[in-house]
């Protein structure tokens, strides 16, 4: 395939097995805290071969973001690197510091790793207990092992009430430690604590914060990767980002939130979710084919862009749409109101 097609994704959960229990974690949610699923090295195989067939028909590229749980405690995770670099695809990873070493990383490099992504979720003492007690040093300290190699490393936080206050502060030790890249993303909450949503307002101002550090740091080497989608509408009203210049006869999504559009997520039990941060499931694998799941019934549940409650009326409906999965969470229901989007209109 030419590599002018586009991408698409697929995050893949290759084991629920993990040295953390984060306090947010979705896989964990509802679930018992030991129960632990994965799938046989076969199958695994079975999957990355139908996820490449259903790439070709769809004449898109192939990419993967592996993670789990930790996919590094994954029993034959050589073995399935070595697979996935058999055939030609990329990858990163999503997973956790405490396995990092030269050694690992070196291997890693020699399998055609891109990047390596790991969490912070405030300051030492929040952290590590939302995370576990260490993982705040652990994780800081496991940067040095990519810093010669071809390995980009990422840090991400989830953003909640228990931490929005101390991730300006963050931005400050992820720069002086020269991590690539920096991103965030809102905690997608269950029943037990919608209490730690931030209203539209202060989420505002904590973009406001964030985006006066990314300012700082501009020249660094740290890029700051706007991944909420609410950054469009936030440079929007500031003027610094304009819809006038986008020739877009048809109507397309052009941005915004990829759910149903450019990626899916394939858990540790082969259940494929169209949005990784909610309860959506879709399919089976290797069981259903992946093209087949993509364009079938269920994924166009998520597409319905004029459902949109709010966004349906907003010119920026084709650029941003919120967190369809933290309203879904909040509410039930994947099109209602984004609870962190602040614009209002006279009449909806």
């Amino acid at each position: 395939m030419s590599n002018n097609n586009p991408r698409f994704a697929m995050q893949w959960h290759i084991t629920d097995r993990c040295d953390q229990r984060c306090k947010h974690c979705y896989i964990y949610q509802g679930k018992e805290k030991d129960c632990i699923f994965e799938l046989p090295f076969d199958v695994l195989e079975k999957i990355l071969h139908n996820f490449i067939d259903s790439c070709k028909l769809m004449e898109c590229e192939p990419i993967l973001t592996i993670t789990g749980g930790d996919p590094l405690m994954y029993p034959r995770i050589w073995d399935f690197l070595e697979m996935v670099k058999a055939n030609n695809v990329p990858f990163s990873i999503l997973g956790n510091p405490f396995h990092i070493n030269y050694e690992v990383v070196s291997r890693l490099e020699t399998l055609g790793c891109h990047g390596y992504q790991m969490s912070i979720d405030g300051l030492k003492e929040t952290h590590d207990y939302i995370r576990r007690p260490g993982s705040f040093d652990a994780t800081l300290d496991s940067i040095k092992y990519f810093k010669n190699s071809n390995i980009r490393t990422a840090i991400m936080s989830t953003v909640s009430k228990t931490n929005i206050n101390e991730l300006p502060d963050l931005v400050d030790i992820v720069v002086e430690h020269e991590v690539d890249n920096f991103a965030f993303a809102r905690y997608c909450p269950n029943p037990d604590d919608f209490d730690l949503i931030p209203t539209s307002n202060e989420y505002k101002d904590f973009l406001d914060k964030m985006w006066e550090k990314f300012n700082k740091y501009k020249d660094c080497g740290t890029r700051f990767a706007l991944k909420d989608h609410l950054w469009s509408l936030y440079l929007y009203e500031k003027g610094l980002f304009t819809i006038d210049d986008v020739e877009n006869p048809d109507d397309l999504i052009i941005d915004g939130c990829h759910c149903g559009i450019s990626h899916i997520t394939t858990l540790s039990d082969g259940t494929v979710y169209a949005c990784r941060r909610c309860e959506s499931p879709v399919g089976k694998v290797p069981e259903e084919s992946i093209y087949d799941i993509f364009y079938g019934e269920k994924m166009e549940e998520y597409r319905k862009f004029d459902d949109f409650e709010h966004c349906s009326k907003c010119e920026l409906k084709n650029f941003c749409r919120g967190c369809p999965a933290v309203a879904k969470c909040l509410t039930g229901n994947f099109y209602s109101k984004d609870p962190q989007c602040w614009k209002t209109f006279w009449r909806l």
